[in-house]
């Protein structure tokens, strides 16, 4: 989402083509926190708030974490412990897998491309 929203971001020009024709994304509540906080570091106020004011809206839908997914990411974590993933990535994978997700907008390549979710392959990551 950082990348999509900074202009000035090397991966911006590939996720914001992305985010503009998928039509199913879904934002983990978790994130918001952290991308928050990079928005306003990054790119300041205006941009957090116009941000902020998008959510609000209904543009892009929220999905929560629940008490399975946080047993999930403690596994993975667990399992992926020399590997150093990190909590809102293993929320995100517990909460793919639960929905079925295959498809994730992300460029953190390296965790998302390690870990072998329980319903399918491997995650179809884009960019």
């Amino acid at each position: 989402m950082l990348a999509v929203l900074d202009e000035s971001d090397s991966h911006h020009k590939s996720c914001a083509e992305i985010f503009q024709i998928e039509d199913e994304m879904l934002l983990p509540e978790v994130v918001l926190t952290e991308l928050a906080y990079l928005i306003l570091r990054q790119s300041g106020y205006d941009t957090l708030t116009t941000f902020l004011n998008y959510l609000a809206n209904g543009e892009l839908p929220i999905i929560s974490a629940n008490t399975q997914d946080l047993a999930r990411s403690a596994e993975i974590l667990e399992k992926y412990r020399d590997s150093k993933i990190d909590f809102v990535d293993s929320i995100i994978m517990a909460i793919a897998e639960r929905l079925e997700i295959t498809r994730i907008l992300t460029v953190d390549r390296r965790d998302f491309g390690l870990f072998r979710p329980q319903h399918c392959e491997a995650f179809d990551i884009i960019p």
